[in-house]
C-alpha cells in the first residue's frame, strides 16, 4: 500500500481573489463558498433562492458573509451583467437541477438549466476578460452508463439514460466545445475544466429523494428510513473531497491554463463504493435508535445499478487524494445534522462547518491500494 500526501492549497493565492460562484445557495455550493471565505477570497454568488427550508445557506448565515445575487442561470443577460460587474478572476459553476427523479417529471426545465444554463455561464466567461480559470461541475452520471464494474474514466463516452444524466453529458460537450473554440490550450493562463464527482454527502443537504436527507428526516421523526433500491452500488464521498479537487484544479488553471484544461474525476476509494443498503446501515447506526427498511417502488423510473469513477488522473497528475474513509464521512455528516437540528439558524453552524474544513485540511490522505480504482 502506498500513501501520497495531497499538496496543501496555496493560501496566498486565494487571499482577496475575486471568485464568482453559481449555485452558492445549494448544498455543495454552500460548502465551497464557506471554504473560499475561510481562505480569504472575495466571493460573489449567483443562484436561485434556497430551495429547501432549512438550507445550508440559511443555517450558516452565508448571506451575511458574502455578496449574494439571486438570479437564474437560464437568464443569459442577467448572469452576464452580474459577472461583468464583479469582474471575477476565478469562476466555479455549480448551479444545476441536480435531482434524477425530478428530471423525469420536468425534463424541459432540467435541460434548460443544466445545458443552456451552462452555455450561458460559458458565454459570460468568454466575454469577461478578467476570468483566468473556470471550473464547470457536472456529475458522475454524465457517463453513458453500461453497468461496468470498473470505474469510468475521463475519456469514456458521455451520455445518460435519464434526462438529468443526459443533460450533464450535454453540459460536458458544451464545455469542451467552448474550450476548443475560444480558449487556448498551449499552457498560457486561462481555460476551462469540468469536474465529475461521486455521490456526495455531508451536513446541510435537505433535497428531496436523496438518501441522507431522507434518512435525517425519517430518524428525526422517529420513523424508519424507506429505501427504494438498497442493492444499488454508488461511489459515496464527503462533500469536502471533490470541493478540495475543484479548488486545486482552479489554482492550476489560473497559473498554467490549458495544461490543466479538460475533464477530471474526483471519486472515492474503491472500498467506499458500497450499496445504498450498506450506507443506510452506517447512517442509522451512527444516529442511534434508528432503522431502515426496503420498499421497492412498482414502475419506478430507471436508476443505474452500478456506478464507479476512476480518479487515477487526479491522483497521479493533480496530486489530489481522498482524505476520509466512508466511516469518517458518515460520522461527520450525522454529527453536523444532529447539531443543526438542535440549534437555531446561524447559531454556531458556520463555525462548526469551518471546524470540519480545518480538520479535513489537517488530515493525511486515506490509504489507497496501489493500482486500485477510486
Amino acid at each position: 500500500m502506498t500513501e501520497t500526501r495531497m499538496p496543501m492549497l496555496d493560501l496566498d493565492f486565494w487571499k482577496q481573489r475575486r471568485v464568482f460562484l453559481t449555485g452558492h445557495t445549494g448544498f455543495k455550493g454552500g460548502w465551497l463558498a464557506t471554504w473560499l471565505l475561510k481562505l480569504g477570497a472575495r466571493v460573489t454568488g449567483y443562484a436561485l433562492k434556497p430551495e429547501t427550508d432549512p438550507s445550508f445557506f440559511t443555517l450558516c448565515g452565508l448571506e451575511k458573509r458574502m455578496e449574494s445575487v439571486i438570479g437564474d442561470i437560464r437568464e443569459e443577460e442577467s448572469l452576464g451583467r452580474a459577472m461583468e460587474r464583479f469582474r471575477p478572476e476565478v469562476v466555479f459553476h455549480l448551479a444545476a437541477q441536480s435531482l434524477v427523479r425530478r428530471s423525469y417529471r420536468n425534463p424541459v426545465q432540467t435541460f434548460a438549466t443544466n445545458l443552456m444554463g451552462t452555455v450561458h455561464l460559458l458565454e459570460a466567461v468568454r466575454r469577461t476578460p478578467s476570468v483566468l480559470a473556470a471550473v464547470v461541475v457536472t456529475s458522475d452520471k454524465c457517463y453513458e452508463n453500461r453497468e461496468w464494474m470498473r470505474g469510468y474514466r475521463e475519456e469514456d463516452p458521455v451520455g445518460g439514460h435519464d434526462p438529468y444524466s443526459a443533460s450533464k453529458g450535454c453540459a460536458e460537450l458544451a464545455a469542451a466545445a467552448y474550450r476548443r473554440s475560444f480558449f487556448t490550450n498551449d499552457g498560457s493562463p486561462g481555460s476551462i475544466a469540468t469536474a465529475r464527482a461521486g455521490n456526495v454527502i455531508g451536513g446541510g443537504d435537505w433535497a428531496e429523494d436523496r438518501l441522507v436527507p431522507d434518512a435525517i428526516r425519517a430518524v428525526h421523526r422517529g420513523e424508519p428510513l424507506i429505501v427504494r433500491n438498497p442493492g444499488a452500488l454508488r461511489p459515496w464521498q464527503h462533500v469536502l473531497e471533490p470541493v478540495a479537487g475543484y479548488l486545486m484544479l482552479a489554482e492550476r488553471l489560473y497559473k498554467q491554463g490549458g495544461k490543466w484544461a479538460g475533464a477530471w474525476n474526483f471519486g472515492p476509494r474503491e472500498e467506499d463504493v458500497v450499496t445504498v443498503g450498506s450506507l443506510s446501515d452506517m447512517l442509522v447506526k451512527r444516529w442511534g435508535n434508528a432503522t431502515w427498511k426496503a420498499a421497492p417502488e412498482a414502475d419506478a423510473p430507471h436508476e443505474a445499478r452500478c456506478l464507479k469513477l476512476d480518479s487515477s488522473q487526479a491522483r497521479q497528475t493533480l496530486g489530489w487524494q481522498p482524505r476520509l474513509t466512508l466511516s469518517e464521512t458518515v460520522e461527520m455528516t450525522v454529527d453536523w445534522y444532529r447539531k443543526a437540528l438542535s440549534w437555531a439558524p446561524d447559531d454556531g453552524l458556520y463555525e462548526m462547518t469551518c471546524d470540519q474544513i480545518n480538520g479535513y485540511e489537517e488530515r493525511a490522505p486515506s490509504r489507497i491500494k496501489q493500482g486500485s480504482v477510486s
